[in-house]
């Protein structure tokens, strides 16, 4: 273990020498987060927000109501409708949240004051920006309306704003990109080491550590443990960037959005070992990896919507490792609609991982 650990920290000390390696690991994954955060992020308080609008009172007072949100809402586009139906239409992203006017308002008017009455507003927690604007404007309009029915004679606080989590596929483009970010960024780093190993062996390093006492496979462990310890880093920086500059709200289950974070770092590492076993310089090597790298990056739906893509690039894509890694993290960090089921993605970069670890095993050559 003390010479696993000692190899990986020389390994950790050359990666931070390598101002070209520190940039393509580190600073290029959270330069795309900032771009596309900066181009695609809006500001949430500027345009119409279409909103699911249920009247279960259908008195004067809830008609009053309703004529309150163009006074004090009037950012809101109220969509009218049954509660099951705008409940599916914000599943679906056709509207950002639902608001539900309570049965009994109008017999509560003029009435002994007592319990304020529940509004309801459907909200998706991986919406926050949006959710802010729509709780503030309800909040506005409950308010607005107690004070209005206080000062004729009736009691105040009438009804209040009461939020309840509701899903829906209808996530922001800088929410969607974060995850596939973090995804390109683990790519990078798998694919990306067969350059080293290509450039050690050329250089004969390969084969002068084999001929030491050193077990070979402490060597391999080294160079996978220093590429999780990078993985790991990059998923903080990222997701703690989008978080902090973006407002995205990780409302998944983290264990196993890490998980997937770490299953498929050893896939793609996996796959920068097995393109290792096969290239003899270290420039063969930069060219491959490069040309290796660009199809998964744009044809694996990592930066728009996987429904977007024509027929023929879904085909495409869908015999990608990356597709399902950037769909494993979106699904299991955000919520955000499915590719394919968890299970799969995950089945589908075992297999990668598999498949390429046993390429290599038989190919690798240490000189």
């Amino acid at each position: 273990m003390k010479t696993l650990l000692g190899l990986t920290v020389a390994n950790l000390k050359g990666l931070t020498r390598d101002r070209a390696a520190l940039f393509w690991t580190f600073f290029f994954p959270v330069m795309f987060v900032l771009l596309f955060g900066v181009l695609f992020s809006g500001s949430g308080d500027s345009s119409k927000i279409t909103v699911g609008y249920v009247d279960l009172d259908h008195s004067a007072a809830s008609a009053q109501v309703r004529a309150d949100f163009a006074l004090y809402a009037p950012i809101l586009v109220l969509q009218d409708g049954s509660l099951d139906a705008e409940k599916a239409a914000m599943q679906n992203g056709d509207v950002s949240a639902v608001i539900v006017i309570p049965a009994g308002l109008g017999n509560v008017v003029g009435s002994t004051p007592g319990q304020p009455l529940a509004m309801t507003i459907y909200i998706d927690p991986s919406q926050s920006q949006t959710t802010q604007v729509v709780q503030g404007a309800v909040n506005g309009v409950a308010s607005g309306y107690s004070m209005a029915v206080a000062t004729n004679g009736g009691a105040p606080a009438l009804i209040v704003a009461q939020p309840q989590q509701l899903s829906s596929t209808n996530i922001s483009t800088v929410t969607y990109l974060v995850p596939s970010i973090l995804a390109m960024a683990l790519m990078q780093l798998g694919v990306f080491a067969a350059v080293p190993l290509v450039q050690q062996r050329e250089k004969g390093i390969l084969k002068r550590m084999g001929a030491t006492p050193l077990e070979r496979w402490k060597l391999v462990a080294s160079n996978i443990l220093l590429r999780l310890i990078v993985a790991a880093v990059d998923t903080v920086l990222i997701i703690g960037i989008g978080m902090a500059a973006f407002h995205i709200q990780i409302v998944g289950n983290l264990v196993l959005a890490a998980g997937f974070v770490f299953l498929g770092a050893g896939a793609f590492l996996a796959l920068g070992f097995m393109l290792a076993s096969f290239l003899k310089t270290e420039e063969q090597a930069t060219g491959v990896v490069q040309v290796v790298q660009m199809p998964l990056m744009f044809l694996s739906g990592i930066f728009f919507p996987f429904n977007f893509m024509p027929d023929f690039m879904r085909s495409i894509a869908r015999l990608l490792p990356l597709t399902y890694l950037g769909d494993g993290l979106r699904q299991s960090m955000v919520n955000a609609p499915q590719v394919a089921p968890l299970a799969m993605d995950a089945a589908i970069l075992g297999g990668w991982l598999v498949v390429c670890l046993a390429i290599s095993a038989r190919s690798f050559r240490w000189e």
